[in-house]
């Protein structure tokens, strides 16, 4: 049985990694993607979808447009670390058109997969939680129906790398990450920012990965140039806690999910998010000692199997 995937992102460079090692997997089947608002605005996103999955060949995979803006926060992109477009800035002049996109929307596409799939869904989510959260209220019980949730987000030890607490999918949309960890109580997986940074590859294997002769590979090279460059930058180090290396968030996220024997060490327990805080709105908030007296708790991701990872990673540009 191949496992059912359900993908909602904002590509993104990260995000175009993810997909890609999603579609490579052979235990996989992915039964549409959803995008958000995040990396870039919209439309971006929408575009940069179609182009991955142009690369793959695989455009039979339904893509819904989802929400184009947080519920309540002023909307933010990273423009600034994966380029105005989202991949790069690199020209496609081949791009596929956005005519290509489902008319159904992409938060009623979430509900009516799921609902047509009760139990065998694992929704992989790598942007901004909106759409997530526009589903729970659309239907309360459409996260009962999910078989799991692998988040990409939120940060542990409040080092953010988008304000001075929050990691950028959490403070893109703070209000959509607390409904979603607040009323989605079947099994929670979450890669956040500190585990990737601690987690990341040496930037020989990033040469090696992109040294494969294949279309794939030359369109991963050629829009993640601009993304890699800023990475090696003294400025994203430091957001890195002091690491060094190639960090492909997004991926760690979908490797988990793919693969149940990925992760390697993690943490369960309660987490919820700050919305209030000057500083800290869009911080997760772990509840090691069980103050919040909540019964859900999540599984925070620690530590991981970086051969599988590189592995996967390989196997998704060939």
């Amino acid at each position: 049985m191949k496992k059912k995937l359900l993908i909602d992102v904002d590509p993104g460079v990260d995000d175009a990694q993810a997909i890609m090692v999603a579609l490579a997997a052979p235990n996989v089947e992915i039964l549409g993607i959803t995008c958000c608002h995040g990396n870039t605005p919209l439309e971006n996103v929408c575009k940069n979808t179609l182009r991955i999955l142009k690369v793959c060949n695989r455009l039979d995979i339904p893509v819904y447009r989802g929400c184009a803006a947080p519920l309540l926060a002023r909307k933010i992109h990273a423009s600034d670390f994966h380029g105005k477009d989202g991949l790069g800035d690199a020209p496609d002049p081949d791009a596929p058109g956005l005519e290509l996109l489902q008319e159904e929307g992409a938060v009623m596409a979430m509900i009516r997969t799921v609902k047509e799939n009760p139990g065998e869904v694992i929704l992989v989510a790598t942007a901004p939680l909106t759409n997530l959260a526009v589903a729970v209220k659309l239907d309360p019980t459409f996260p009962e129906k999910l078989k799991g949730l692998y988040i990409m987000g939120g940060n542990t030890d409040s080092r953010g790398n988008t304000t001075v607490c929050g990691e950028f999918n959490f403070v893109a949309d703070p209000e959509a990450a607390y409904i979603v960890l607040n009323q989605y109580h079947c099994p929670t997986y979450i890669a956040p920012w500190e585990f990737s940074c601690r987690n990341a590859l040496p930037w020989s294997f990033c040469d090696t990965w992109l040294a494969q002769k294949t279309e794939k590979a030359r369109f991963m090279e050629k829009i993640f140039h601009y993304t890699r460059k800023v990475s090696q930058t003294e400025e994203n180090i430091k957001e890195m806690e002091g690491n060094s290396g190639f960090n492909s968030c997004d991926t760690y996220a979908m490797a988990a999910a793919i693969d149940d024997t990925f992760v390697t060490e993690s943490e369960e327990v309660a987490v919820t998010v700050e919305l209030e805080g000057r500083y800290t709105r869009g911080m997760m908030v772990l509840d090691p000692v069980e103050m919040l007296k909540k019964q859900h708790k999540v599984n925070i991701m620690k530590t991981v199997d970086l051969e599988k990872l590189k592995k996967m990673l390989m196997d998704s540009l060939k």
